[in-house]
């Protein structure tokens, strides 16, 4: 534990998010734990939490001084992202705030800092084999939001010697009720268009992790005992379906067409380059594909065996229930074509 003596302070940002949320949720029950909330709009967050709440915007720098004072663990799950270009908004919005943040609290004192990342930093395997928790990160050139995630997880490990104990969570693609800006929200009513193919077959895995999964690995991190100076974990669900079974799954769900067709990963990323910069000519509230999507779909086998073993991590929801709701709750809101970026 980070005190023995008091309950951990755990700040939390991005407290009324979908990952925000389930923080709160699974510190709410930790009784050697006070959850703090960072976020915009208070009436957003859980009915049930009664903590302490720091209303403001992170992209102020004011707010980031303030925010982090008497806290022990930043858990920074509050970020503003795109699945393709924004490259300035990147930088404005995501990476400066971030880095900044990270500079506060460690000026601050706070002990530990844990940054939500994405497995995706991690380099493919040329064999398509498993990623390890510290495998080495590739730019990859066309997707700003994640090369900008790799820059702050090499800025961590060089500032992790500075009294602030640094742990990047490289977490899989989210699924359940109310993700809202994910895998499954993009490719759901992109499958009713008929023009989605499959990618090398669909035999590459997906590394699927679900709401509780994802709030469990967070408190986790912020409070495990007998961490390095700086860590990073693959924090990603009990299994990896391919992408033929997460597809055929959804479309079994909700009655859309699963693919009719199989392209290589080559065609696939040259459309999406070609959605992207005809965009927005085409109709649509973002392209049809992206690159990143291309991307995200590739081979991300990334073992949990290390969170396992140093921060007790077991990831118990399966995906199909957490697809099963998630899809449940898109029916409701009619299926929308997601934007692909957040809104400002």
């Amino acid at each position: 534990m980070i005190s023995e003596t008091r309950r951990v302070r755990v700040l939390v940002t991005g407290a009324t998010g979908f990952l925000g949320r389930n923080v709160l949720q699974a510190l709410m029950a930790r009784p050697d734990v006070e959850a703090v909330a960072a976020c915009r709009n208070p009436r957003k967050l859980l009915p049930a939490f009664a903590g302490e709440i720091r209303v403001g915007d992170l992209r102020e720098a004011g707010y980031r001084r303030s925010v982090v004072e008497n806290i022990d663990v930043v858990c920074h799950a509050g970020t503003w992202g795109a699945f393709w270009g924004h490259k300035r908004l990147e930088h404005a919005y995501f990476f400066e705030p971030t880095l900044d943040l990270i500079e506060q609290a460690i000026r601050a004192g706070v002990k530990r800092y844990v940054q939500a990342s994405t497995v995706a930093i991690g380099t493919l395997r040329d064999d398509d084999g498993q990623i390890d928790d510290f495998a080495p990160t590739r730019y990859t050139g066309f997707w700003p939001h994640l090369d900008r995630l790799i820059d702050v997880d090499r800025h961590m490990r060089a500032h992790s010697g500075r009294g602030t104990q640094m742990v990047t969570l490289r977490l899989g693609h989210f699924v359940g009720a109310g993700v809202g800006f994910g895998l499954v929200s993009a490719l759901t009513p992109r499958l009713r268009t008929y023009l989605v193919p499959r990618l090398s077959g669909g035999h590459k895995r997906m590394p699927l992790v679900a709401d509780t999964d994802l709030g469990d690995a967070l408190a986790l991190a912020a409070t495990a005992a007998g961490l390095d100076d700086y860590e990073s974990f693959n924090i990603c669900g009990p299994d990896f379906p391919t992408s033929r079974e997460a597809i055929d799954f959804i479309a079994k769900e909700t009655g859309f067409p699963a693919p009719l067709y199989s392209v290589p990963y080559a065609a696939g990323y040259a459309f999406g380059w070609l959605m992207e910069k005809l965009y927005p000519i085409l109709p649509g509230s973002s392209p049809f594909l992206t690159r990143s999507i291309v991307y995200v779909s590739e081979n991300w086998l990334c073992p949990t065996d290390y969170a396992r073993r140093k921060l007790g991590y077991v990831p118990r929801r399966d995906w199909r229930t957490a697809v099963r709701e998630e899809l449940a709750d898109l029916k409701h809101k009619g299926y929308p074509w997601p934007r692909l970026y957040q809104a400002t």
